[in-house]
This record gives C-alpha cells, sequence and structure tokens, in this order.
C-alpha cells in the first residue's frame, strides 16, 4: 500500500467517525427536543388536573350551600335521590376504571384503528343517555362537573399513553379529537351556561364533543402545490393591553403533520426562509388560530422589524405553510403622537437653510417645507450617543445641530416639514446596499435592508431622526420620504439593474424598516415612496422603470407582507425639464402628456391621473382610505421669462387647490441653484444673486384674500378668462 492510499484511508477512517460524532450530537439534541416537549405535556396535564379539581371543589360547595338553604326551606333532599346520585357516581366510577384499563391494553396495542378508538369511547361513555333517563334525578351542575372531569380525565390518560407508547401510536389521534373537540365546546360558551339553565347543560356539552368529533375538519395530506400558502396570516398586531403582538392565522382545514401542533417562526426581513428549529410559539392545529408573542421593543432580539411565518413539522423537519408577514400597527407603541398643523393652504418650498435665520419664509407665508438629510453625515463624527436595540452609536454632532436649528427654526414658523432622507453613494458602508456599492454613477445608492448590519444600522438612524424631532425642543418633522425618485435606478437610486419585482423588494424592506423605526415613535407620521414624472416608462433608460410599474408593484408587496399606511410623493416636472408654459402642450410632449393612465408621463396638467389612479380599490389603505399624496418636488424655470415662470405656478397650485386628495406642493426652490441654472433651469423664487423674481409674489399673494390681485394675471397668459376652462370642477 502507498502512502497516497494510507492517507486516503486515513481520511476515511477520520470522516467515518466525525459522522458518527455528528449523528451522535444529531441523537441527543432530537432526545433532549423529545423531554422538553414531554415536560411540557407533563406541565399541561398538572394544570389542567389543578383548574378541574378546584371547579369541582367549587361545585361541591355550592351545591351544599344550596342543599343546606332547601332544608332550611322544607326541600329536603329525599334517601331515594341521594341513593340515585350514589347509583350514577358509582356507574361513573366504573366508566372511568373501564377507560383506563383500556388505555393501558392500548399501550400494548400500537395497531388499533383510530376508528375503533372513537366507538370505544362513545360506547363507554353515554353520560347523555344517563342524564335523560326520567329516573335518574341528579343536580346538573354535578353531572356537568363530573362530565367535564371524565373528559379530562381521559385526555391526560391519552397524553400518559402517547408518552409512553411511542408517537406511532393511533391513539394519538384520539387525543387531537378529544382535544379538539373540548376546545369547541369552550367556544361554544357551554361552560359559561353552567348556573343558568343548567339542566341541559350537561347534555349540551356531551353533544358537543360527540359533534366535535364527527365534524373535527378533516387532516390533508398537503402538496408542493399548495404548501407555501395553505395557512393564511390575516394579521400582525401588537395589542396594546396585553403588550404583545398577536399572529392571527387561518387555514381551509387542518394539514397532516407528525404532531398536532402549528409552530411560529421569526424571520428577520434580509430572511427568506426559517433558519433552523428555534420557533417562537406553538399552538394545537385548527382552523383559527391567534398566536401571542413578545415585541421585545428596544431590545438585542426586537421583533418590530421581523416577519411571522406559520410552519408545521413534517418528516421530521419544520416547513413553512404560510406567506410571512411584518407588524403592521407600530404606531400602537409610539410615544408621540404630535399633530400637523392647521393650515388649509398647500404652498410648500424647497428652503434655503441660508435664508433660515431672516423674515423671508414668514413673509411668503410658506406652510409646507421640504429639506434633505443626507444619512451619512450623521456617521461622519461622534459626540451625540445614541442606544436602540442594545447598541450605541454616535453621531456627529456639529451635524446633528444643524439638523437641529433647521427643524426648530421650520417648526416655531408654523410649518409643517418634510425631511427627504437621502443614502450618498459615498457614504457609510452598512448603509449602502451590497448590490449599489460600486458601478454606479449616481448620488444616491440602494438603502441596505440586505443584512444585519444595514437593517440594525437604518433602524438606530431612524429611530433616533424620528425621535429627536417628534415635536421637543428639536423641532417637529411630520412627513418622511425615503429616498429619491426610486424609479430613476440609474440616475438617482443605484443598485445593480434587476426584474421590477425583485428591485421593489430590496427597496420596500429597507422602507418598512424606515416605516416601523418612525411610526414605532412618531404615531402620526407619513412615510412616503418617492416617484418621478416618467409613468409610463423610462425615458432615459433602458434599463430603468416607469413610475406606475414601481407604484404597482411596491402596493402588491407591501399587501402580501402586511398593508400599512404608506403614501407617495410625486415629482410632476414640466417635460421636457425645461418647458416654461406648464398648460401647453406641444411637439413630443403632445403625445407624452395624456388624460388616461396609460400617461407615458405625468405632469401637473394630468396630476389627476395619478390621484384617480389610488383611488382604485386594490391601492386604498386598510380603512377605505385614498393615501396621501404630496407633490414633494416641482418647479418651472424663468430661463423664458419670469412672467411664464409665475404663470406656470399660479396654474399648478389652483389644479392642486382643486384637488382634494394632493396635500401639497413644494416648490423647487427658494434660490436658484448655479449648477441648475447653467442647464436652463432657474427654479428659484430668487435669483442666485437673492433678489425676488416676478413669481415671489404670485407664490406670497396665491393663497391669501389678494390672490386675484396677484394671480389674474396669468389668465391672459394662459388664454382663457376663468380657471374653470382649465380645470375640472373649479
Amino acid at each position: 500500500m502507498n502512502q497516497n492510499e494510507k492517507m486516503d484511508k486515513h481520511k476515511i477512517k477520520y470522516r467515518r467517525r466525525e459522522l458518527d460524532r455528528e449523528k451522535i450530537e444529531e441523537n441527543k439534541n432530537k432526545i433532549k427536543e423529545k423531554k422538553r416537549r414531554e415536560k411540557e405535556i407533563r406541565l399541561r396535564e398538572k394544570e389542567l388536573m389543578r383548574e378541574e379539581k378546584e371547579t369541582a371543589r367549587r361545585e361541591k360547595r355550592r351545591i351544599r350551600e344550596e342543599e343546606k338553604a332547601d332544608n332550611n326551606s322544607g326541600n329536603i333532599v329525599t334517601e331515594e335521590n341521594e341513593t340515585k346520585n350514589e347509583s350514577i357516581s358509582r356507574v361513573i366510577e366504573e366508566k372511568v376504571t373501564s377507560n383506563e384499563s383500556n388505555t393501558d391494553r392500548n399501550k400494548e396495542n400500537t395497531k388499533i384503528d383510530q376508528n375503533s378508538q372513537k366507538d370505544s369511547v362513545l360506547k363507554n361513555v353515554k353520560i347523555s343517555d344517563l342524564l335523560c333517563n326520567p329516573a335518574v334525578r341528579i343536580s346538573a351542575a354535578v353531572a356537568a362537573v363530573l362530565l367535564l372531569s371524565v373528559s379530562a380525565y381521559l385526555l391526560l390518560r391519552t397524553h400518559k399513553a402517547k408518552l409512553t407508547a411511542v408517537e406511532t401510536m393511533n391513539y394519538a389521534g384520539m387525543e387531537e379529537v378529544m382535544e379538539y373537540s373540548y376546545r369547541q365546546s369552550k367556544k361554544a360558551g357551554l361552560v359559561k351556561a353552567a348556573g343558568k339553565d343548567t339542566s341541559a347543560v350537561p347534555v349540551e356539552v356531551m353533544r358537543y364533543m360527540l359533534e366535535g368529533i364527527g365534524n373535527r375538519p378533516e387532516e390533508v395530506e398537503l402538496t408542493a402545490e399548495n404548501t407555501a400558502e395553505f395557512a393564511t396570516i390575516e394579521s400582525c398586531l401588537f395589542n396594546s393591553k396585553t403588550g404583545k403582538v398577536d399572529v392571527k392565522v387561518t387555514a381551509p382545514t387542518l394539514a397532516a403533520s407528525d404532531d398536532g401542533y402549528y409552530y411560529i417562526f421569526e424571520e428577520k426581513p434580509f430572511e427568506s426562509a426559517i433558519n433552523g428549529e428555534e420557533y417562537i410559539i406553538e399552538e394545537q392545529k385548527d382552523t383559527e388560530l391567534t398566536f401571542s408573542v413578545n415585541l421585545n421593543y428596544n431590545k438585542a432580539n426586537s421583533r418590530l422589524f421581523s416577519k411571522f411565518v406559520v410552519a408545521m413539522l413534517k418528516d421530521g423537519e419544520f416547513v413553512e405553510i404560510s406567506k410571512p408577514r411584518y407588524i403592521t400597527n407600530p404606531e400602537e407603541i409610539a410615544k408621540y403622537k404630535p399633530s400637523f398643523s392647521q393650515t388649509k393652504s398647500k404652498k410648500g418650498l424647497l428652503v434655503d437653510p441660508t435664508r433660515l435665520s431672516g423674515s423671508e419664509l414668514d413673509d411668503l407665508g410658506v406652510k409646507h417645507a421640504a429639506y434633505n438629510i443626507f444619512l451619512s453625515r450623521f456617521f461622519s463624527g461622534s459626540g451625540v450617543n445614541y442606544t436602540y436595540n442594545g447598541k450605541t452609536y454616535s453621531f456627529n454632532r456639529s451635524v446633528v445641530e444643524e439638523y437641529d436649528h433647521v427643524f426648530s427654526t421650520l417648526t416655531r414658523k408654523g410649518i409643517d416639514v418634510t425631511a427627504i432622507i437621502l443614502n450618498n453613494a459615498s457614504g457609510k458602508t452598512e448603509l449602502i446596499h451590497p448590490l449599489a456599492r460600486s458601478g454606479g454613477s449616481a448620488p444616491y445608492a440602494a438603502f441596505n435592508a440586505a443584512d444585519e448590519s444595514g437593517v440594525e444600522h437604518i433602524a438606530a438612524i431612524a429611530s433616533f431622526l424620528a425621535e429627536r424631532y417628534s415635536g421637543n425642543s428639536h423641532g417637529k418633522v411630520m412627513n418622511w420620504i425615503i429616498g429619491n425618485e426610486i424609479n430613476a435606478r440609474h440616475e438617482w437610486n443605484y443598485i445593480k439593474y434587476m426584474e421590477t419585482p425583485a428591485y421593489v423588494e430590496e427597496y420596500a424592506k429597507a422602507f418598512r424598516v424606515f416605516y416601523n423605526s418612525i411610526k414605532s415613535i412618531n404615531g402620526n407620521a407619513r412615510v412616503y415612496i418617492s416617484l418621478d414624472q416618467q409613468w409610463g416608462k423610462s425615458l432615459t433608460r433602458t434599463n430603468g422603470y416607469g413610475s406606475k410599474e414601481i407604484l404597482d408593484a411596491f402596493n402588491i408587496n407591501i399587501k402580501n407582507g402586511g398593508n400599512i399606511d404608506w403614501a407617495v410623493a410625486q415629482h410632476p416636472y414640466n417635460y421636457p425639464l425645461n418647458s416654461a408654459k406648464a398648460w401647453s402642450l406641444s411637439g413630443k410632449a403632445a403625445s407624452y402628456v395624456l388624460d388616461s393612465e396609460t400617461t407615458p408621463v405625468l405632469s401637473i396638467k394630468n396630476i389627476h391621473v395619478l390621484t384617480d389612479y389610488l383611488q382604485k380599490e386594490e391601492f386604498l389603505t386598510d380603512s377605505g382610505e385614498v393615501r396621501h399624496v404630496s407633490l414633494s418636488e416641482m418647479g418651472y424655470t424663468s430661463s423664458a421669462g419670469q412672467e411664464l415662470q409665475a404663470a406656470s405656478f399660479v396654474y399648478a397650485y389652483k389644479i392642486v387647490e382643486a384637488n382634494q386628495y394632493i396635500d401639497s406642493l413644494l416648490l423647487s426652490r427658494q434660490t436658484d441653484a448655479s449648477v441648475e441654472v447653467a442647464q436652463g433651469l432657474a427654479f428659484g423664487l430668487n435669483s442666485a444673486g437673492g433678489g425676488h423674481k416676478s413669481i415671489y409674489n404670485a407664490y406670497k399673494y396665491i393663497d391669501t384674500d389678494k390672490a386675484a390681485e396677484y394671480t389674474d394675471f396669468a389668465l391672459r397668459l394662459i388664454g382663457i378668462s376663468s380657471w374653470s376652462e382649465v380645470i375640472k370642477n373649479y
């Protein structure tokens, strides 16, 4: 034998020894798990027995008191009735003894047919016949207690049989039947009836138990086609009364499995399947169940961002039988619920931070303001510590103080603030999606909810921002926009190209982390998806997306994982961007801006297409409301003349004012940006040098009683005599 053969033989021997050790360890784990479950069963047995004994004691005490009262009033129980009561007790005791003997025999016979088991039980315990016999007069309450005691005793004996007779015994099926029928009798309210119409209670209890055996849902073998969606998680809601998350599950019938239980597993946002065998909770199989699990809010094992899934044990492995579902009401745990301002004005502005200290915003009467938050800036230094979910993060103090100044100033002026959360492509690595860390030229990258570190960082910064700007001395932010024009993947939300559902899935995972972080602190905040004017398709890239297809896919994705109150931030710029007249369509624009949902482009002229689309039933919130819409960025250039710019703004505001589903119009911008002016996009109310343009006064007075004086000039430029000529229902 040469050296190589010796080494191979040695490797084989070593590998076999390794496999043996793994097998031994696996068997040990199985034994531990079995012992754990057996212990749980014994504890349930003891608890049930204690409850039954206590019930029996209370009933006996009550009966003695009633008999004593009857004796005092002359209604003395006859010796004949006492004898009959004793006879019935002996009959029941004999039946219990008989069932004990039958159970012991069943331990030795693992081949007994389940149907014969049912017949045996029904044959041995015909309590209803005893109760219906006119010769037998017994207190109905005593009979009810005895009947339930017998049922419980049989159930306990069944558990013991299961422990000692291996899982192959058909009697285990009888256990499920008895437990199911017992639960159904409780659901029917029969126990509550005790002490009211007591004469019928024992018979009704047994009748329901017998019907439960016959009507118990059939167990079916699942197939590859129906396993993944056999059960449905109807809701996943935080219960403020119990402090737990209630996971409500329904199923058409019962799925055949290794045992009689369904299990709830937790999956993190970045996980696509259950991981291992560590389930949260188990419940006996039924067609309707509610699992209550701990939220663990702001702890290392927090479930605020988790999704939950139903599983069963089949052939020794856990198998998912439902789609996952997230918690959908994080606002229930919010410690802040500030209100929006009571303004009816929809006038907003992308503010210039260099002009905050002056009085210009007050002079303009701004009611809504937008401001960008670049997340990477917070991680560029230290000084402000924040602990979340068991970890401490340090944020750049000077950056935090800068935003404190902006948001507190706007809040003091009575302005509703919108924060636009942006993910710098060259920012903190943990925040950037793994598929967006190279290859792109966009200034912003897709958020990272694809791994644990990404979810933790998003949750921490989102919670910090929501808490800091929840209405205290640092200011109040009520609207949060996640990303910028996310349908424009290549330009504003870079990640490697993928099909629309997959692309939306990556965004939606991050969106939910932001949503649950923000809403769990500020219960009244609104969280928006950002879309641009390219409605029907991407007009600039073959590997881009239209905002309509993103909106459709996002709605489906969110509904599948649990519907939440997301909102829409739309940017209906003119097409093309340097077009000066919002009301006029010529050239290519005439075929691109249509009054139907098939339109390639959304502009202010056909913005009703969006709000009409959102009124469809499939887009409504769970409460039946149309989703909030903010035109969070739009503007008109003065490059072709300041009067045309002002007239376009007036035209846009009149349309928004007449549309009940649009909350605000945030004009971009307060001051011209030189980089945009170089492209012919002079969008500001002020020139780069600070001087007011014609649009300044139109903006200032458009929502006041002087509106006509400063805005009617637009009618002449548009070529109409009344706004009703161009605005429906004006």
